[in-house]
C-alpha cells in the first residue's frame, strides 16, 4: 500500500476528493494530513475519516517536527493540496520527484507569491482570458516553478465572475487530481 502525506490550508475539498477517490482502490489507503491553520475545515474532514492529522505552525516546522513526522510517516508522495506556504527547499531536497502540487490557473500564467485561490481567478477575469485551468507540478524551492506534470484547460466567459471562474476550476481539480496521483503511485 502506498502512503500519501497531504498538506492543507484550508476548507480540504481537494483531501477529501482525493481520499474518497481511493477508498475502494487497493494502491493508497494510508493518508497523513498537515496542516498549518488550526482552524481549518479540512481538520474535521480528515477526522471524519479516520485519517491522523498533524497541526503545526512556523516554529514547528523551522525545528524539524514536520519533517520528523514526514520520516515516521515514509509517505509514497507528498500532494500540497490547497497549501499556502512555501514548501520548505530541505524537505524538497530530501523527498525529490516525491513533492507535487496543484494550481489554479495554467502556469507560468498567474503563479508565484500571492497567487491562490480567488487572487489567480479575479486576475483571470480581468485579464480577459478566454480561457484557465489547472497545473499540476513538482514542487522546487521556488513558487510555481517546478517541471509540469499536467494540465487541464476551461474557458472562461466574457461574463464570468471570479466565482464562476472557481468553481470551474474546482470540477478541474476534482476530475483530475486523483487521477494524476494514482498515476504518479503506479510509475
Amino acid at each position: 500500500m502506498r502512503k500519501i502525506a497531504l498538506f492543507a490550508s484550508g476548507s480540504g475539498t481537494n483531501v477529501e476528493n482525493i481520499i474518497n477517490y481511493f477508498q475502494n482502490k487497493e494502491i493508497a489507503n494510508d493518508y497523513l494530513v498537515l496542516v498549518n491553520n488550526p482552524s481549518a475545515k479540512v481538520i474535521e474532514k480528515a477526522e471524519k475519516r479516520n485519517v491522523p492529522v498533524m497541526i503545526f505552525d512556523r516554529k514547528m516546522m523551522n525545528e524539524g517536527q514536520v519533517a520528523s513526522k514526514l520520516a515516521e510517516f515514509n509517505p509514497d508522495l507528498i500532494v500540497l493540496a490547497g497549501f499556502l506556504w512555501m514548501f520548505p527547499a530541505d524537505l524538497v531536497a530530501q523527498y525529490p520527484n516525491k513533492v507535487i502540487n496543484i494550481h489554479p490557473a495554467l502556469l507560468p500564467k498567474y503563479g508565484g507569491k500571492g497567487m491562490y485561490g480567488h487572487h489567480v481567478h479575479e486576475a483571470v477575469v480581468a485579464n480577459k482570458e478566454t480561457e484557465t485551468g489547472i497545473t499540476i507540478h513538482y514542487v522546487n524551492e521556488r513558487y510555481d516553478e517546478g517541471a509540469i506534470i499536467f494540465q487541464a484547460t476551461t474557458p472562461v466567459k466574457p461574463t464570468d465572475t471570479a466565482a464562476d471562474v472557481a468553481k470551474s476550476i474546482q470540477v478541474l481539480e476534482h476530475s483530475n487530481f486523483p487521477v494524476v496521483i494514482e498515476e504518479l503511485l503506479n510509475k
